[in-house]
């Protein structure tokens, strides 16, 4: 009998994220699909997948009610991340990224739980999303 050789998995998950392409201004600059609602693991890999025209992310400000709790501030790459929670109840579940001098990115957050047949179509219509309008509710996928 022959056995199939199984490819190695990859030591860091794939980046789950999808951003629109350059051009007019929007209210929805892309997609990020995390693994988890632990933003001390998740914010890292975040960063490090970004275009590196972004510049340095400094701040990061997120929906309070919908990420695990955790500190003001935290080391990403060397350098400090601040962190801010959106706590009003109608925050959008969304990340917003600001990069002095390079300019901000709201990113859409779709729920770790979300099935990939789910999450795809909203990824995708966030990346071709453009002009001021957002086709998202502010919770697109409830949780749970």
């Amino acid at each position: 009998m022959t056995a199939a050789l199984q490819p190695p998995l990859p030591s860091h998950p794939v980046l789950r994220l999808r951003l629109a392409p350059d051009g007019p201004p929007r209210s929805i600059d892309g997609a990020w699909w995390p693994r988890s609602y632990d933003l001390l693991t998740e914010l890292p890999r975040l960063l490090a997948g970004l275009p590196r025209e972004w510049g340095h992310v400094t701040n990061v400000t997120v929906n309070g009610a919908t990420w695990a709790a955790g500190p003001g501030r935290m080391f990403v790459a060397d350098q400090v991340v601040r962190l801010r929670r959106n706590v009003a109840a109608s925050a959008p579940h969304t990340v917003v990224l600001l990069a002095p001098g390079r300019g901000r990115w709201d990113l859409l957050v779709v729920p770790p739980d979300t099935t990939e047949e789910a999450a795809e179509p909203l990824m995708a219509a966030a990346a071709d999303a453009i002009g001021g309008g957002s086709p998202w509710a502010p919770d697109p996928i409830p949780p749970g």
